[in-house]
């Protein structure tokens, strides 16, 4: 939708599946390497060269001319829709080729603005120090609300056709294709405001919701964490990797200077907190949504109970997951309990073996080719197309993410890579994520943004696949245990952690509904939640009652997180029949990724025979990381 096209760019990128959660709490990457020569993962780990992205295939630079003309062009096309169709869509439902016109048109300017907003968010992602791209950013958020703003009307009009007159005009071939995207508008229709409500609410959005995650995120980028050792402060992304350190004074100093930024900086995170639960409260009273996550469950066209049995199945499971695989941990490392910053901490058994960038690249591929060529083929363009960011860089935004840009370009890759095999993991990850973002691009900017009930499938679905490969590769059992005992880590970070995440936000929305809130009631509720999925076997020590100020999903989707747990349930469920073999497995498997979001994810399902509102989908999903505890009890 044209009104969503840059409503805070953070936004798009998590709505599409992009960001990816894991590693210590979130992988949330940093950046950094020379233009040319070895590209470092740390003080003097060589990882070869990496690549660097160029985003040319959208504009050449802030400056060019091209993006003046599609400013241009865009205020252009708003004005004559507006003209064109303000006050008339409702009659023009009686002419199936007119509305058909009239959405195609529609369509192609959400592309165009796509592509001006996509190029800002990526430009500024590389490097949110820098002055010039922050302002870019600002200047093009702001140009795209002002146009589209001028076109809230469109879906609000849409909406008020009837079904009869809509179901005829449905039947011309030009719009059938729409049907879908339609079907969605019109789940929407109870939580519309009139039209000048709608517009009011959206121009704001600059000055209220993102501007405040624009201060979060620059916030964030600069802060730096002092560590005794350390030739001087490093950013957030190299201080959690600390956290996965071999040496547990490195791991408790990491930590402790996290606690001790954090607790610096809470006042802040606390008021951008209060602030953002606020105004999505507000928002949601005006609409008409009852529980604080309804409006993801929307967006992400998915029936609340549905996630609620998702919830209650991981709840359920946590003694049989995160609490024993931690109490195994602890005597694997020879410890009654785990320190918080042992969590993540390698067992004695792993290998510290660094894995170049041409080993990862070589892994995945090879990966994604055993599973079907088509796939390592589209991957493989990522790689050789200037499509992927990998390095640290200074300033660069923390995070791991695949954007799909608009279907008229293709995806980018942001990464912070760092030689280790959780890294190659995340490589998988965000390649899934750009596979399914290729395959789904045909369906057009209407229609290709995969809803997160099945957006985060490709991703997880790759990482298997190659940890899969890494352990065919593997032949000495204390490295192999070592392996799969980070696979169930990530399992654990991705389902478990994810749905903890989630019992936050509820509480943290809830609360505030009631007033203003004190860092002290949200680190509690953070610590509620935290001793209730990670279980007796991790002591929470002092300072982690403010690790939640610098997830960013809190603060950019709420709610998004338990995509995550739903897409590792998925494809487990997936991974179980491909291995068994299911008929035409590959086949169905990427005429799902190609729907993108013209079908409902209970339909792309069907044809796998997996129903997700039966509770024992959720069971089997689980049983797979059990199993996997299972083999490492008896290891």
């Amino acid at each position: 939708m044209i009104e969503d096209c840059f409503d805070g760019w953070m936004e798009i990128l998590t709505r599409s599946g992009a960001v990816k959660l894991s590693g210590a709490e979130i992988d949330t990457g940093a950046t950094a390497t020379p233009a040319a020569g070895a590209a470092k993962g740390g003080a003097d780990i060589d990882l070869g060269v990496m690549p660097e992205w160029n985003l040319a295939d959208l504009y050449s630079a802030p400056t060019a001319i091209e993006v003046s003309n599609d400013i241009a062009a865009a205020r252009n096309e708003a004005s004559q829709l507006k003209s064109c169709y303000q006050g008339k869509l409702v009659a023009l439902a009686n002419d199936g080729a007119g509305l058909a016109a009239a959405i195609v048109a529609y369509e192609r300017l959400s592309d165009r603005l796509g592509k001006l907003g996509s190029y800002a968010g990526l430009l500024y992602a590389a490097n949110t120090a820098d002055p010039a791209r922050a302002k870019f950013y600002g200047d093009i958020q702001e140009t795209i609300t002002s146009i589209s703003t001028e076109l809230v009307f469109f879906e609000l009009e849409l909406n008020h056709i009837e079904e009869k007159a809509l179901s005829t005009a449905l039947e011309h071939p030009t719009l059938a294709r729409y049907a879908p995207w339609f079907h969605d508008l019109r789940r929407e229709k109870p939580y519309q405001l009139e039209e000048r409500l709608e517009q009011l609410f959206h121009e704001k959005s600059v000055t209220s919701r993102a501007s405040w995650n624009r201060l979060f995120n620059e916030t964030m980028t600069s802060l730096r964490f002092e560590i005794e050792g350390e030739p001087g402060p490093l950013a957030l992304e190299p201080t959690l990797n600390m956290l996965t350190s071999t040496d547990e004074k490195r791991r408790e100093a990491a930590a402790e200077a996290l606690a001790k930024v954090f607790r610096g900086n809470i006042r802040l995170f606390t008021l951008i907190t209060n602030t953002l639960a606020k105004d999505k409260e507000i928002s949601d009273r005006w609409r008409g949504f009852a529980d604080v996550a309804d409006s993801r469950h929307l967006a992400n066209r998915v029936e609340g109970e549905v996630v609620d049995a998702l919830v209650t199945a991981v709840r359920e499971a946590y003694p049989r997951t995160a609490h024993r695989y931690y109490a195994l941990k602890a005597k694997w490392l020879g410890k009654e309990r785990l320190a918080h910053w042992d969590r993540n901490a390698p067992l004695p058994e792993k290998s510290e073996r660094v894995l170049t960038w041409d080993d990862a690249r070589a892994t995945v591929l090879e990966a994604y080719a055993s599973f079907d060529p088509k796939m390592a083929t589209i991957a493989h363009d990522f790689f050789e197309k200037g499509w992927i960011d990998a390095p640290l860089r200074e300033g660069k935004s923390p995070g791991a993410f695949s954007h799909p840009t608009v279907p008229s370009a293709h995806p980018y890759i942001l990464l912070n890579y760092q030689g280790k095999a959780r890294d190659v993991m995340t490589l998988a990850h965000e390649l899934g994520h750009g596979v399914h973002q290729v395959l789904a691009a045909p369906q057009g900017a209407l229609l290709a943004p995969t809803p997160l009930t099945l957006a985060e499938t490709a991703s997880v679905f790759g990482e298997m696949l190659t940890f899969k490969q890494l352990l065919a590769a593997t032949e000495d059992k204390r490295e192999r245990k070592a392996l799969m005992a980070g696979k169930v880590e990530d399992m654990i970070n991705t389902v478990v952690r994810q749905i903890a995440f989630y019992q936050f936000e509820r509480k943290v929305h809830e609360a505030r509904r009631a007033g203003e809130l004190t860092s002290e009631q949200i680190g509690e509720f953070w610590m509620e939640v935290q001793r209730e999925s990670l279980g007796p076997a991790v002591e929470l020590k002092s300072g982690y009652e403010n690790f939640w100020a610098y997830i960013p999903h809190f603060i950019h989707s709420p709610f998004y997180v338990y995509a995550y747990a739903f897409g590792d349930c998925l494809v487990n469920s997936l991974y179980g029949l491909y291995q068994e073999a299911h008929p035409e497995f590959v086949d169905k498997y990427f005429a799902m990724l190609k729907a993108g979001g013209s079908r409902q994810y209970s339909e792309l399902l069907e044809p796998f025979g997996l129903d997700a509102r039966d509770s024992t989908f959720w069971r089997r999903g689980l049983s797979v990381l059990e199993g996997m505890i299972d083999e490492l009890e008896v290891m």
